[in-house]
């Protein structure tokens, strides 16, 4: 005979109704992840264990994956990575996010230009409170490309988006402008100054310094499609092969 006692009213061994309620959890886990994902709108795959440290020595590896807990959205701190075009931001935004989703929290990724649009067209409407209170549903909302083009009107109503969520819910910001040069994209150094000082009252600043990764991989295909006698004059200097200066800073 089976060793165990029924469940009340089931008739079923109670060790066969445990394993069947951990079943309908990791279950019910896995498809609220599946959700979580599905809603962070990721634009494509990219893991912490991925990016190459070794290219920024400058950048703290062990502070950034610390973040991949999530602890820091507990806290409702703010993450700005700035620096170059091409040195892996949105690689590095898109990891934590990821990882952070995988640890139940709510994320949503955007970019600041199709955010600025999104509360522009909202206030153009009328529903900008509306809109507003629609993000406080995500414990993080990633918004990549601060600064690679001007918001123009987008710009006041995404201040209004970050002055929101201040002490309340983090962001996460990827933008090749210094905090000097902010200005440029919000047209408004008042407004600017009074942006900054609450994205960085509680936030983790990293500097990604150094050469663009898609700048670097293309010279190293360029050089790979050289035949050995173009390369071998390379090598020895002169020619339209001379060397050019690193890094793209856009």
């Amino acid at each position: 005979m089976f060793p165990y006692h029924p469940a009340k009213g089931t008739g079923i061994p109670v060790r066969r109704e445990d394993e069947r309620r951990c079943a309908e959890r990791a279950s019910r886990q896995e498809k609220r992840l599946k959700n979580l994902l599905k809603g962070a709108k990721l634009p494509y795959a990219r893991t912490l264990e991925e990016y190459d440290f070794l290219r920024l020595p400058s950048l703290p590896k062990e502070q950034i994956l610390s973040l991949a807990q999530g602890d820091f959205l507990r806290r409702q701190e703010n993450l700005v990575l700035l620096g170059n075009s091409g040195t892996g931001k949105t690689h590095v935004a898109i990891g934590i996010a990821a990882s952070c989703v995988a640890a139940g929290y709510s994320v949503r990724f955007t970019t600041a230009l199709t955010l600025a649009q999104e509360l522009l067209l909202a206030q153009d409407e009328h529903r900008l409170p509306r809109v507003l209170k629609s993000y406080d549903r995500y414990d993080l909302v990633v918004v990549d490309e601060l600064g690679y083009l001007g918001l123009g009107p987008g710009g006041a109503p995404l201040f209004q988006f970050f002055a929101e969520r201040y002490e309340r819910k983090s962001v996460c910001i990827t933008t090749n402008l210094e905090f000097g040069r902010w200005p440029e994209v919000f047209g408004d150094a008042t407004l600017t100054e009074a942006l900054l000082d609450r994205l960085t009252h509680h936030a983790h600043i990293f500097a990604f310094k150094g050469e663009s990764y898609r700048f670097a991989r293309e010279e190293r295909q360029n050089d790979d499609r050289l035949d050995p006698s173009i390369r071998q004059r390379e090598q020895g200097g002169g020619g339209i092969f001379e060397e050019q200066p690193g890094g793209v800073f856009c």
